[in-house]
């Protein structure tokens, strides 16, 4: 029987546990814990199988409960987790990596490294500075947050410098692992490991851009003892530090600092196993080369599903004696394993490194997939036989190292085979039509037939927009009113014809509102959608949705990303009833808004029978339909957002130019049909630009929109490097992600800093993303401060 924590929650939790349990029935329910010497999790998803950390976080962000509530409920949480893995047969369960916010926030803390504006004076870090940190507060901005890696995760980015005085300021990787073992669970406390942690790392304002980030090592170094002797004081026999920095391409003097990095804590580990994991990435060989000649580690952990060449690094060598965590069970997918061909996978690296010493991992944290399929009560059963959520993932690890040490579940092979074989023939996955339409792309780059410059010229015609064009990225707040409507309205609880009313009343406020506001060009608010991704996938042949399908995307919020299981195809108009209803309620400028091709697919789950590419195509024809049908409808501009467009860029370089030739191609198929005076806007954030600048320019939109203020204007760099932009371009001049009212001086200040690098006829005024996470308490002022800037700025150009 599985256990399950017993408190009263205000949210109930017990489902975390109960992936085995009465209520479901298919392959998961066939095998039974037994415990290996041979299984591990690189991580597993915080927020709860409910998004019940989520919840208590909101409510404790809002003063409706207490730090003592937040912290039950994420113990909790913790507890559950530690024993899932526990009852599941699992022997390396990770600690540490259940974060109230963020895991690289978290190391921040533990070396004490806080930002002098949040007025952190020493001790303990509490909920204030955390948070504070995390999401700015009434009188200071958050912390710059950025892309992790390749995922739609978001870290919060360290700001270091010379002066900053390094202290041992958070306790919780020691606390959490004493937490475990009082429960009985025995972990392996995972740490960001000391290198990646400063390379992840930038400059602090006011320090030069040209500043050593590794020259703190020996002062990081010294807090890593700190922590290390205190979890050897507590009994630990394994330490997990995260080093996925090791897939990048790194410098020769990089590699060194891992080198001297673990040959400096080597003492401290003595006594200790040690295993350092990578994953989202082949780790190339001269990083392999460093990785395994590193002092005092015992284990390295390599991810063997996106990294399948780093299979031939282990064939050609590996040091004897030591362990291979390996990744063959995908941490970022919700695909049920092909556990035959992990077997033979596995069976040939047991070859090599010895039965021993050959432990079967997750090929990275669970923390970018759905917890638990257990929840999933309306999917229907054959896409459901196809899949694997983190619980069920950990089934599938435990299954593989028992099948490793001779106690292979016949039954459960068998019927993931069956199911594998189900997903290859059936019908549902494949559309002729849609294949052929794509195949036929490929004899054209599909661009314009004239160049921005004449389209802009053609546009203002038509828009007649003035200098220093005001607009917002897309959504209005979604009150609990407005999410009450969309829940009711699902539920079958109220008719069609109420569900619209409402929603056209929402519409026509949120456009009275920005008409108040003097905004140029408006949006309608998005009140119809849940999500910019599952709302299209709703409405697309060849997805499936989840109930509780949830991921974290940062702090507390979490996405719901669709499932691509079969070709891509629009059957129905999408958007152009709501964009229609918008425009009749004024004259100025509506923007039609769309989520692009390359966001849609590097927001899901998608299908890994065939290569991305050619999905990204079947999604860039679907859009293109309704593009061309927003325009006969009479919207005269067009917002086709690609925000997750540098998220999908691979993290090898040898990689990039492939993917960033057929992303750029999908968005410009998706408008090449229409004329010139249509504007095609596109909007980006929260990732590093400046080095994919020429293919944002290649992808021919009209009006950019970009991330910009959160980042210190970081973007801005690239146009003082000499970079030349002749389309329009809209800088964000707030952070929507902080609570934070920028007055109008502060926007102006940064208006006047585009302006120094950028020309006036073609700047664009706007906040950084979309206001769904703001208060309109919020909103309206920081719109207010925005308009007023952009006319204060206007009043002076034209003196």
């Amino acid at each position: 029987m599985m256990w399950c924590p017993r408190s009263n929650l205000k949210k109930n939790i017990a489902s975390i546990c109960s992936f085995r349990s009465e209520e479901h029935r298919g392959l998961y329910s066939l095998t039974l814990p037994e415990r290996t010497m041979a299984s591990h999790i690189v991580g597993y998803p915080r927020m709860g199988p409910k998004r019940e950390l989520k919840f208590a976080l909101e409510s404790f962000w809002d003063g409706k409960s207490s730090a003592e509530d937040l912290k039950k409920v994420s113990a909790d949480l913790r507890a559950s987790i530690w024993k899932q893995m526990a009852d599941a047969g699992i022997k390396y369960i990770p600690s540490n990596t259940f974060s109230y916010y963020d895991q690289v926030l978290d190391a921040t803390a533990t070396l004490g490294a806080v930002p002098a504006r949040y007025g952190w004076t020493g001790g303990e870090i509490g909920f204030d500075t955390y948070f504070s940190m995390a999401r700015g507060n009434a009188t200071v901005p958050a912390m710059e947050m950025t892309k992790w890696f390749d995922t739609n995760y978001h870290f919060i980015v360290p700001e270091l410098g010379p002066e900053v005085n390094f202290t041992y300021a958070s306790h919780k990787a020691v606390e959490e692992y004493k937490e475990a073992k009082a429960l009985g669970v025995e972990t392996v406390p995972v740490l960001i490991g000391p290198v990646s942690y400063l390379l992840l790392s930038k400059p602090a304002k006011g320090v030069e851009k040209s500043f050593s980030l590794l020259s703190l090592l020996p002062k990081v170094l010294a807090i890593y003892k700190e922590v290390i002797a205190d979890l050897k004081a507590a009994g630990a026999s394994w330490i997990q530090f995260d080093e996925p920095t090791l897939v990048l391409d790194l410098e020769s003097h990089k590699l060194q600092a891992f080198t001297d990095a673990y040959a400096e804590l080597a003492p401290a580990l003595s006594g200790l196993n040690v295993l350092v994991e990578t994953y989202f990435a082949d780790i190339p060989a001269e990083a392999y080369k460093t990785l395994t000649s590193l002092s005092g580690v015992t284990a390295y952990g390599f991810d063997l599903v996106r990294g399948t060449k780093t299979l031939d690094l282990i064939k050609g060598g590996f040091p004897s004696g030591k362990y291979l965590f390996a990744g063959v069970v995908d941490g970022r997918n919700i695909w049920a394993n092909d556990l035959a061909a992990s077997l033979g996978t596995l069976n040939g690296l047991e070859g090599i490194v010895g039965k021993d010493k050959l432990v079967v991992s997750t090929s990275c944290s669970l923390l970018h997939t759905a917890v638990d399929l257990v929840n999933e009560t309306k999917l229907d059963d054959e896409i459901k036989s196809w899949l694997a959520f983190a619980a069920q993932k950990i089934v599938e690890v435990n299954a593989l190292a028992n099948a490793l040490s001779g106690k292979k579940d016949e039954a459960f092979f068998s019927a993931n085979a069956a199911a594998q074989a189900s997903r290859k023939s059936s019908p549902r996955v494949t559309n002729e039509a849609v294949q052929k339409a794509a195949a036929a792309l490929k004899g054209s780059d599909h661009r314009r037939a004239t160049n921005v410059s004449a389209r802009l010229d053609a546009q203002q015609k038509k828009l007649n927009l003035p200098i220093l064009p005001t607009t917002t990225i897309g959504s209005f707040p979604q009150t609990v009113e407005l999410r009450r409507v969309r829940r009711e309205y699902k539920a079958n609880k109220i008719s069609e014809e109420e569900y619209v009313k409402a929603i056209k009343e929402e519409i026509r406020k949120v456009v009275e509102l920005q008409e108040e506001l003097d905004i140029d060009v408006l949006v309608h608010g998005e009140p119809e959608r849940n999500d910019m991704v599952e709302y299209f996938g709703e409405q697309l042949s060849g997805f499936a949705f989840t109930v509780n399908g949830w991921v974290q995307s940062y702090g507390s919020r979490c996405v719901k990303p669709p499932i691509i299981y079969g070709d891509v195809s629009r059957p129905n108009p999408m958007t152009v009833f709501w964009s229609s209803v918008a425009q009749s309620f004024t004259k100025r400028p509506m923007k039609g808004m769309l989520t692009g091709p390359v966001t849609i697919l590097n927001w899901s789950f998608v299908r890994n029978d065939q290569p991305r590419s050619e999905t990204c195509y079947q999604i860039a024809l679907a859009i293109k339909d309704e593009v061309e049908d927003l325009e006969k409808a009479g919207i005269n501009v067009i917002q086709i957002d690609e925000a997750a467009l540098r998220e999908g860029l691979p993290l090898r370089k040898s990689e990039q130019a492939h993917y960033l030739d057929w992303a750029v191609h999908s968005f410009r198929i998706t408008n090449v049909g229409v004329q010139d005076s249509t504007q095609i806007h596109t909007h980006m954030c929260y990732s590093n630009f400046n080095d994919i600048i020429h293919s944002i320019i290649d992808m021919d939109a009209d009006v950019i929109t970009i991330e910009n203020s959160r980042s210190d204007e970081k973007l801005l760099s690239v146009f003082r490097e000499g970079v030349k932009y002749g389309a329009g371009i809209g800088p964000g001049v707030y952070d929507i992600h902080s609570p934070r009212i920028p007055p109008t001086e502060e926007i102006a200040d940064r208006i006047n800093k585009m302006l120094a690098v950028l020309e006036k006829n073609i700047l664009w005024v706007n906040p950084d993303c979309g206001l769904k996470t703001r208060k309109y308490t919020e909103v309206k002022p920081a719109l207010t401060n925005m308009v007023a800037a952009a006319k204060l700025i206007r009043n002076e150009l034209a003196k």
